[in-house]
């Protein structure tokens, strides 16, 4: 009897242990915590030149660069950003830096990628060059005396006037098609109502082409593509702070063509662009454009438009070697 109940009670346990064995076996790991919505995007740059559509911002000198974007992905195909970066420049109102603030949403498409926002250019700590009148009447703070006038330039030309506060908003639109791994294109489209607060709309229209070099023509880990922009900025009339004997109310900007080609190669978080940039821009329609304060005198410069006959070179070519890392805390840093 004894024999029967031991068999009975080591039988009971093993069918007890195959059941939870079982049991075990079917039930999963715990589930992966889902991934985080948010992402932050790190980048800093330093560049022999800081050129914006076809213009030098830094007086042909270098300029450093630096930002984040923080970013929530409502699905994969929906994205919401915001970002603030900002940049060393060299401008003639002796602005300290500008700082840039921007956001929008980026719905996806397939291959089609879409972005709409709005940016804005802030130049703080700026100084009002011309007559204490205009400075007073078109918000510049307290007048500075206006540039000086090189000996080589007649009496009756004017010298460049500039206002304090040159800071603007633009909304855009962009689209990119991806048409495989090695290529894709796209366009965009800028809308100021007074680019550098001069009074003067833009619309800034460019496209763009990329091509991608296979992975397997460089060594591992490296990457590099070619790319190419051409732009034209259609410019409006500015207030009459920028005008002149000929247009009182106002001056005409002169709308113009810019493009740019160039490689970039790319190594972990980081990227060397070597970039070509150039624009249609007289010298003289450039200097009523920029108010550069390196501008010098030819008469050839002179017109009803640029009576002060100053030109600068700061919309002619120019080569621009860019050394930048971006830092994706979701990718990079786990």
């Amino acid at each position: 009897m004894k024999r029967v109940a031991i068999w009975v009670v080591v039988g009971a346990t093993l069918v007890s242990s195959a059941a939870i064995a079982a049991d075990m076996a079917v039930k999963a790991p715990p589930a992966a915590p889902p991934p985080s919505p948010w992402d932050v995007i790190v980048t800093a740059a330093l560049m022999s030149d800081y050129n914006f559509r076809g213009i030098s911002q830094s007086n042909h000198k270098p300029s450093t660069a630096a930002g984040f974007e923080d970013r929530y992905n409502f699905t994969k195909d929906m994205q919401a950003y915001f970002g603030v970066s900002g940049e060393s420049i060299n401008f003639p109102n002796n602005a300290a830096a500008e700082i840039d603030f921007y956001g929008g949403f980026r719905p996806t498409f397939d291959k089609l990628a879409l972005d709409v926002g709005a940016w804005y250019y802030y130049y703080p700590g700026g100084q009002c060059f011309n007559t204490a009148a205009l400075c007073s009447a078109f918000g510049g703070g307290p007048a500075v005396f206006p540039f000086a006038v090189p000996s080589t330039v007649p009496l009756t030309a004017l010298p460049n006037v500039v206002k304090q506060n040159v800071s603007f908003v633009e909304v855009y639109g962009k689209a990119t098609y991806t048409v495989n791994d090695q290529f894709n294109f796209g366009g965009s489209v800028w809308y100021s109502p007074s680019v550098l607060n001069s009074g003067a709309w833009g619309v800034y229209t460019a496209g763009n082409v990329t091509y991608t070099f296979p992975s397997n023509m460089l060594p591992s880990g490296i990457g590099a593509s070619l790319s190419g922009d051409l732009g034209y900025w259609d410019l409006g009339t500015s207030d009459a702070f920028y005008g002149v004997p000929a247009f009182p109310a106002g001056v005409p900007y002169t709308s113009y063509w810019s493009w740019d080609v160039g490689l970039s190669f790319t190594w972990k978080v980081l990227t060397l662009d070597l970039r070509y940039y150039d624009s249609n821009l007289s010298k003289a329609q450039c200097n009523v454009f920029t108010s550069a304060q390196n501008a010098t005198f030819a008469a050839g410069n002179v017109s009803a438009q640029n009576p002060g006959g100053l030109g600068t070179n700061w919309c002619g070519a120019d080569f621009v070697a860019k050394l930048s890392a971006s830092i994706d805390f979701n990718t990079n840093l786990k």
